[in-house]
């Protein structure tokens, strides 16, 4: 995807206004000394991860990452995984660079807004291996890209909602106005017109205009309060199915339903929300699944062995490589008809022949 430019609203990123200091490197929780010692520290492969503002238990992309950076030890022991945490836009480049002065073998930037700070870090340290999630840097060899065709899912995840809501009305907002988080919305709203063309209905999407690219954004990815008050919102004009596309801010759409009495249902995003955020999975319809977790682990174990990680493909999750895919229904599973869960599978299908075309201004390249 790529880099973001422009107006990235720094002021409401800075969500604590905290100090650069504050944003301590953290290794990974419950690790215990290896027991071949000096020489298994010496073989270690640092892989170090720059979180997004969202921090790193957003029960979504961050958190996805660092359990794939997690998972690669599993794969090649000598993984040290290791994070620092952005409170605000600003702390992302510093971030980088300390990592850089900690010589980490490979360094990870969660998110696309991290583009253009990446970019910089990157072309002053040719030899440091680089990777970054939602987005792709031109020209700059040292930089892994992991970006996913998420459009293709949340096409799937806009027909269950309009095929499962009851009134008729369905919604979905944003954490910010991005390229990672339009092209979910961009798909569910293109699923939604799908079941209204296949049903003859006229299932209504609140939250986002395709055609004008225009809608509902929290500006935060880590308050709940405003994704409660966005949900709540929704709520009011009738939408019974919300997908919230704002990591730990969609958390506040998930005490809206919880509240509902099981009158509304939230689809999540990144991760299967019933593992992510089990408290909340009486209320998860689906989850709209990008596997960063996979394409992490997979790209820290390669550079962990030796393998080369090469900046053109990079790596691309669709439906059909399962980088991108609907979670199981888990609770909702004996509630959803088995018609429509069929439809879904049939769409999935079509998808990834091409006989269906799922398009994105924000699809990656």
């Amino acid at each position: 995807m790529r880099p973001v430019r422009g107006n990235r609203i720094v002021a409401i990123l800075a969500t604590a206004g905290l100090t650069l200091a504050a944003a301590a490197c953290s290794d990974a929780p419950d690790e215990t000394p290896s027991a071949g010692g000096s020489s298994a520290a010496a073989a270690a492969y640092k892989a170090c991860m720059v979180t997004d503002t969202g921090g790193i238990d957003d029960k979504s992309f961050n958190a996805s990452a660092w359990a794939g950076i997690q998972a690669a030890k599993t794969e090649a022991p000598g993984v040290d995984p290791k994070y620092v945490a952005s409170s605000a836009e600003t702390d992302y480049e510093p971030n980088l660079r300390g990592f850089v002065t900690q010589k980490c073998n490979f360094i990870l930037s969660v998110g696309g807004l991290m583009g253009d700070s990446t970019k910089a870090v990157a072309a002053q340290n040719t030899s440091q291996q680089f990777g970054i999630v939602d987005s792709s840097i031109a020209g700059a060899s040292n930089v892994y890209p992991m970006q996913f065709a998420t459009h293709q899912a949340s096409f799937l995840a806009g027909y269950l909602a309009a095929g499962y809501s009851k009134s008729g009305k369905v919604a979905t907002f944003g954490g910010l106005k991005i390229p990672p988080v339009t092209i979910f919305m961009d798909g569910f709203a293109d699923g939604v017109a799908q079941y209204n063309k296949a049903k003859g209905k006229n299932v209504q999407v609140l939250g986002w205009d395709k055609a004008k690219q225009n809608g509902s954004f929290a500006e935060d990815f880590a308050s709940s309060a405003k994704g409660k008050a966005l949900a709540s919102t929704f709520v009011a004009q009738g939408a019974d199915v919300i997908m919230p596309v704002a990591g730990g801010t969609g958390l506040g759409a998930a005490e809206v339903a919880k509240s509902s009495g099981g009158k509304v249902s939230i689809i999540w995003v990144d991760q299967d929300g019933c593992k992510s955020a089990s408290q909340d999975c009486d209320v998860f319809l689906t989850t709209v699944v990008k596997n960063i977790t996979d394409a992490v682990e997979k790209a820290v174990v390669a550079g962990a062995t030796g393998q080369p990680l090469t900046a053109s493909p990079g790596y691309l999750g669709t439906l059909e490589n399962n980088g991108v895919s609907l979670a199981p229904y888990n609770q909702f599973d004996s509630k959803v008809p088995a018609e429509l869960k069929a439809e879904v599978e049939k769409l999935k299908a079509d998808i990834i022949a091409g006989t269906i075309k799922v398009e994105s201004a924000a699809a990656p390249a």
